[in-house]
């Protein structure tokens, strides 16, 4: 069992320059948190205050992003970026960031720590999202399709469900199967139940579904594919560089706000650092290029050119 080639920051930033790098920080992880909370407040209010479909679609990307966004943060909070005490880092990155939509930091720390070991290699649990590229444009636009139109949201949300209910033992009532996956759901039912509370309280229980199931049924479910292929399709299995266990994508001012939030498009330089806090990511990257060690990087322009190459197969 191989584990995925690393290389020590030591070897590549001097003292001076790592510690600033490495160093957590009380507050600037919570602020990202604050900061995706208030955008997709923003986005919600801006349609309720100017309804037209232009602002709708304007607030379902980019609140689906900000969710995207929570998700990422999550992410932080599984490497214990958000904050250095481990109890305000965890109960941040589960109750305001994985909870909200789904997730639970407790099962995917261990996950992901697995795919950082393991990166592009055969017990990467990941590998399975980078197998299918390259892939055709007919399949890759079938699946964005079925992202827009809820159907991977009801796979992600429901099947387990379904599967389990399929699979019961005889004479296992349903109900039993409906109370435990609801146990293991309980965060997630908890929170759009207050949500839903509030904004009934508000006199805009609509917008629980409208500004909130919606965008996390459709965008959320796009954004986080993409954001899936740029980091990791045609990234060559058993790659023995850890420059190239995964790709960092330039990331323009529009793609920030509407496909990778929170500098997660430096996924390269992440796994090269995987504890480095995710806003010190840009700096890090600065300085691998003035140093000139980025020449063997995994790098792409944008995230258009990388869906062009991860959807060019020829037809069968």
């Amino acid at each position: 069992m191989a584990v995925a080639t690393r290389i020590k920051p030591q070897e590549l930033f001097t003292p001076a320059e790592w510690a600033p790098l490495s160093a957590r920080s009380r507050w600037k992880g919570v602020a990202l948190v604050a900061h995706a909370w208030a955008v997709i407040v923003a986005a919600g209010a801006v349609f309720v205050l100017w309804p037209n479909p232009l602002t709708y679609i304007l607030a379902v990307m980019l609140i689906g992003a900000r969710q995207l966004g929570l998700a990422i943060l999550m992410h932080e909070a599984a490497h214990g970026g958000l904050h250095p005490d481990l109890k305000v880092n965890d109960w941040v990155g589960q109750w305001l960031c994985a909870a909200p939509t789904g997730a639970s930091l407790a099962s995917y720390r261990p996950y992901h720590l697995t795919h950082h070991k393991f990166a592009q290699q055969a017990e990467d649990p990941d590998l399975i999202l980078s197998a299918p590229f390259p892939t055709t444009r007919k399949s890759l636009r079938r699946k964005i399709v079925r992202d827009l139109t809820g159907q991977t949201f009801f796979k992600q949300r429901f099947g387990p469900l379904m599967a389990k209910l399929k699979g019961r033992a005889d004479g296992q009532p349903a109900g039993s199967v409906f109370a435990g996956e609801a146990a293991r759901q309980r965060p997630f039912l908890l929170w759009n139940l207050g949500l839903l509370v509030v904004l009934s309280a508000a006199g805009l229980w609509w917008a629980w579904l409208a500004l909130w199931i919606v965008p996390m049924a459709t965008w959320f479910p796009l954004v986080t594919r993409l954001r899936n292929i740029a980091e990791h399709a045609l990234v060559a299995k058993d790659e023995p560089d850890p420059f190239r266990h995964a790709r960092t994508t330039q990331a323009s001012w529009i793609e920030r706000a509407l496909i990778a939030p929170y500098y997660v498009n430096f996924h390269a330089e992440h796994h090269l650092f995987m504890h480095m806090p995710c806003w010190n990511l840009p700096k890090a990257h600065r300085l691998l290029v003035a140093k000139g060690l980025t020449g063997n990087m995994l790098t792409a322009p944008g995230y258009l050119s990388v869906l062009k190459a991860a959807s060019g197969k020829a037809p069968a």
